[in-house]
């Protein structure tokens, strides 16, 4: 069902796009190359088990946590005002 301006699908592909705007960025952030032996934060040692778990890895855990918490999401309205859609 479509309110207003809107097609009928318009609110589940809004939340489609939300979907895989936030897979992309989530990929964008998985680590490619060659692991570190010493995270690149804090120069701590990086277990062996975890260079095998994730190829390419360069933090430790810990610093790894801390940028984690500091990704921030999207917040894009995808709706268009009805000025626009009047225009």
């Amino acid at each position: 069902m479509a309110g207003g301006w809107s097609r009928d699908g318009a609110v589940q592909d809004q939340i489609d796009d939300t979907v895989s705007d936030a897979v992309a960025a989530a990929r964008a952030r998985i680590p490619k190359g060659e692991s570190a032996e010493y995270c690149d934060i804090c120069g701590e040692d990086i277990p062996e088990k975890r260079r095998e778990a994730v190829p390419g890895v360069r933090t430790c855990v810990e610093c790894q946590s801390g940028k984690d918490s500091a990704v921030r999401h999207s917040t894009l309205n995808r709706r268009g005002s009805k000025d626009s859609q009047l225009r």
